[in-house]
This record gives structure tokens, sequence and C-alpha cells, in this order.
């Protein structure tokens, strides 16, 4: 099934909508996430029973047909990459998170889509519960936080398995020396942090970082000891750059918090040019695909990118992020 027939089953933006909803329920990156709902949508159609457009997915009731070479069609025909091992290796993690039912006869296998409870309709008590800005504490949020941002990192398949632990050993490092541009947004209710953003005031030092190879600044998912980005003291005149090291909500609350997200890191900033008169520019590290419409929204421009379909900088001038109306921003 090509990537045209997907739409005309199930919309584009239903899709979105969908695969929003599945980041980061039973161990779904994005990546995953958007490989479950093409064989979902796939299997709906080939099972026969409706006819498109679909409104709302169903689960199917029979196992269809699905070798590997017609997973690595549906799954990466949109890229320039992905082979027909990889799918392979794609249905097992899916079938091991329990999403699928995987069937092999010897000569053929069929996958079947497993009815799970709940993932079809928003999860209205979490959507509804409401939440609060604070700052980032380094007693309580910096293990919630790093399993928060551990996501970021998964859908690049790489090894997450210390991650968590790692992040949440720099996240108290880092706010030992410098707070202010660390927040968090809470659950009023058990004030769990869903939302975190890190303003990262760079050495000059440092700053030739933010044009060269983008790989060399995964300082978070990555096994080198040494971050090759030092934070200025406050004070220093010298600081000219903010590194968002950092940016993301839970997709259950990003809708309805984004904005006030967004005007709260303008305030942050404003707070932040106090101890660093001479601030003037923005870099950000575009790791997790859905964030780079959000950055492009905002003015942020692509600067350094080794490959297609890899990370890359952007950079917006401080004063320009400062004078935007977030209220009239089109996300």
């Amino acid at each position: 099934m090509e990537i045209k027939h997907l739409k005309i089953w199930y919309s584009w933006e239903k899709q979105e909508q969908m695969i929003d909803r599945l980041v980061g329920k039973v161990g779904l990156t994005r990546v995953r996430a958007t490989c479950f709902l093409r064989l979902w949508i796939y299997a709906i159609a080939n099972e026969g029973q409706v006819k498109p457009p679909l409104f709302q997915l169903i689960f199917p009731t029979t196992a269809i047909i699905c070798t590997h070479r017609q997973a690595s069609d549906l799954f990466y025909q949109d890229q320039d990459q992905g082979s027909d091992r990889s799918a392979g290796m794609m249905l097992d993690k899916l079938a091991a998170l329990g999403l699928i039912e995987k069937i092999f006869d010897g000569n053929t296998t069929r996958v079947k889509i497993k009815p799970i409870a709940g993932i079809l309709e928003p999860d209205s008590s979490e959507s509804s519960v409401e939440l609060q800005l604070d700052q980032f504490n380094p007693r309580c949020d910096a293990i919630p936080v790093a399993n928060l941002l551990t996501g970021n990192y998964n859908w690049m398949n790489r090894n997450a398995e210390a991650i968590p632990h790692r992040i949440s050993r720099l996240l108290r490092g880092w706010a030992k020396d410098y707070t202010t541009g660390m927040r968090v947004l809470r659950r009023v209710d058990n004030l769990n942090p869903v939302g975190f953003y890190l303003l990262y005031p760079t050495a000059n030092e440092s700053e030739a970082n933010f044009f060269t190879s983008p790989n060399k600044s995964l300082h978070l998912s990555a096994i080198n000891e040494q971050d090759p980005f030092k934070m200025a003291s406050v004070g220093d005149e010298n600081c000219l750059s903010v590194f968002i090291r950092s940016w993301m909500i839970d997709a259950n609350y990003l809708e309805k918090y984004r904005l006030i997200f967004l005007q709260d890191a303008q305030k942050t900033l404003q707070r932040m040019t106090l101890d660093f008169p001479n601030l003037c520019d923005l870099h950000t590290l575009i790791i997790h695909p859905d964030y780079e419409k959000l950055a492009a929204a905002l003015g942020f421009q692509k600067t350094i990118q080794e490959s297609p379909n890899s990370i890359y900088w952007m950079y917006l001038g401080l004063d320009r992020f400062l004078s935007l109306d977030m209220s009239e921003i089109q996300f």
C-alpha cells in the first residue's frame, strides 16, 4: 500500500493525531508509532470489511499476510533507507510490545492487530488535569524529567538503557551551576513534571560547536563523558549564545499548554539577559522530528546539517524571539 493510498483510507491529519496519541504509550517512539499505524491501516484495508475513508480506526478481527518485503514497502517507502531485515525487526518489536500478533506457518507470515484498551480514544482524564509552570527542582524533578526526555533519543534507535540515569545526573549538575533557564510544567494534583525546557548559557569558548557536526553535540545520549559545551558563569559579558538543550511537553498536554510554555520561555530569557547582558543568539539542535515544525513556525533557520533525515542545527536571533507575539503564531 502506497502513502497516497494510506491517506485515502485515513487522512493525513488523523494519522498525525493518532501518532501523537500513540507516542509514549507501551514503549512507542514516533518511528515505531508511525510503522504501527501504517500496519494497522493496511490490515483494515486488506481485511476488506469496510470501505475508505475511515472516520475512526477499528480493530481488524482476522490476521493478514504481511511479509518482511511488504512491511518494508509499507514502513520505508517515503524514506531513503530501510530494508526487509529492519522491517522484520520492527515487526518483532511491535509484537514484543503486545501491539500485534505474528503467526508463521512455515511459509507465510501473518499479522494481527491486537485490541488495546483505551488506544482509540484520547485520555480525557489526562488532558483535563490542571498544570502549572514552575522552576526545575533537582531533588524531585531530575529522574521524572530524565524519563520524559528519553523518548527524544529512543526514536533514533540508539541504545537507551542507561540514558535516564545519565540525563538525571547531568540535569542535577547543570541546576547546581545555573537553574534560571530550567523550567517545568507540572501537574497540580501530584506535582509530576509533564513538560520541561532547558536554556543553557554557553561559554564563548564552546560557541564553535554550533557550526560543527550536529552528531558531535549529542551529549545526553552519547557514551562520551566529556560535554562539548561549557556553561557560562553568571556575569560573563562574553556569553552571546543560549543553547536550547531541551524543549518538550507530553503529547497529552501539548496543544493546550504549548503557548504558555513558549511565553514562559520568553520571560525566562528576559531574566537571563540580566545575568548575561550580551546574549543575542539562540541555537537549538533538532533531535526529534516533532519539533521541526514548531521551530520553523517561530522563525528558526537551518544552519548545519550533515545529510537528509539527520539531526541538524537551527538558529534564531534572541531579539527576534523576544519580539514574537506567541498568540499570533500558526503552529
